[in-house]
């Protein structure tokens, strides 16, 4: 498709770097006198940009206003109703104008879906942060948020005079970056085990990380997904696109919805049954399923990195039992080790004490 965006391509991590980095030059620049400017947040639909911006103010103690033009029919809704003071006529802002100094975010939703009227509408306040009827507080921001011009999205194209007035980036979706936040988030652990195991199947027209989100909380109270195929197989066909719901059922009947998961790896009294086994009985076969054995070590990191406190000896104890584990390709086994020691050095230092582990990580130092 010929979807046009403005700014680097970037994933979450990066554009939360983007963002917090304007957000404080921009404060800089108000206190000092000199202009803000706004920022653009381009993507396809459905990946978590109006999500991060608002947990990015929240993050920063920000207040936070979002509106959404496309929903605007008359300019009234953008500079607000007049009134008669006296013998003069003023305008009476609009009820989501913010009224108290920030700091804080005005985000403008899906910016460009709104009518061109409205559009054009909006340019002096990207210009001077005022309409003519009101003035955001001191300390506000502002961010919009963008579908790509052309390719099938209904949007009003912006002109070069309202692209220059503000900073560009576009957001991407990263699997490895949404299961991580999906694994703070508490999304099903089957999703985001189907979503790193079949990383080529969750981007479509219907299937985007938010319909996905949709799904895996339909099917949280679904204790056996075999045993329900029929509703699975209507619940995912209400939100997904084909492609993705043939990719889910056959991810279930093949019982990789059962993975062993990373609490249970930690806390298994019997590594060799409650773990070993398991991992077995779904990675080895004809092939070796690396996909799968990737997938359980993206979770076990992500879920380290989620917890207030570090695994206690047992738990490290069959951390290194995993990262051992002689079904691992050893390029997974020495990434796995890295990654772990990359979330917390001194935390993960038992690790490096095991011979086999730390001869593994100084092998893999000299090959480079």
């Amino acid at each position: 498709m010929n979807h046009i965006t403005y700014g680097t391509p970037v994933q979450a991590g990066e554009l939360i770097d983007f963002v917090g980095h304007l957000l404080d030059a921009n404060l800089a620049a108000e206190e000092a006198g000199r202009p803000k400017t706004p920022i653009c947040i381009w993507g396809t639909h459905g990946i978590g940009k109006t999500q991060i911006v608002e947990q990015i103010a929240r993050e920063r103690g920000f207040a936070f206003v979002a509106i959404a033009p496309a929903q605007f029919e008359e300019m009234g809704d953008l500079v607000g109703m007049p009134a008669i003071e006296g013998e003069r006529t003023v305008f009476r802002p609009p009820a989501w104008v913010p009224t108290a100094d920030g700091p804080g975010v005005l985000l403008i939703d899906d910016a460009n879906r709104a009518d061109d009227r409205i559009l054009r509408g909006i340019m002096q306040l990207l210009q001077n942060f005022e309409l003519v009827s009101w003035r955001l507080p001191r300390g506000w921001q502002i961010v919009l948020t963008a579908n790509p011009d052309g390719g099938d999205y209904s949007v009003t194209p912006m002109d070069d005079a309202m692209l220059t007035r503000l900073m560009h980036v576009t957001l991407e979706f990263d699997v490895r970056t949404w299961a991580r936040w999906a694994e703070r988030a508490g999304v099903d652990p089957r999703g985001i085990d189907f979503v790193l195991t079949c990383p080529e199947a969750i981007t479509g027209r219907r299937t985007t990380p938010r319909t996905l989100t949709q799904f895996f909380e339909a099917i949280r109270g679904i204790d056996d997904l075999r045993g329900r195929l029929g509703l699975v197989r209507i619940l995912a066909d209400s939100c997904l696109d084909d492609s993705t719901v043939a990719a889910f059922l056959t991810f279930v009947n093949h019982g990789l919805g059962e993975l062993v998961q990373p609490a249970e790896i930690l806390a298994a009294e019997d590594f060799a049954r409650a773990v070993e086994r398991p991992v077995r009985r779904v990675a080895v076969g004809e092939t070796l399923r690396v996909d799968i054995l990737a997938t359980l070590c993206t979770r076990l990191v992500n879920h380290i990195q989620g917890l207030e406190a570090p695994p206690d000896k047992a738990g490290m104890k069959n951390l290194a039992a995993f990262v051992k584990l002689d079904v691992l390709p050893k390029d997974l086994r020495v990434g796995l080790a890295r990654d772990l020691l990359a979330v917390d050095a001194k935390a993960m230092r038992p690790l490096l004490a095991d011979r086999e582990i730390g001869k593994l990580i100084i092998q893999s130092k000299r090959v480079r």
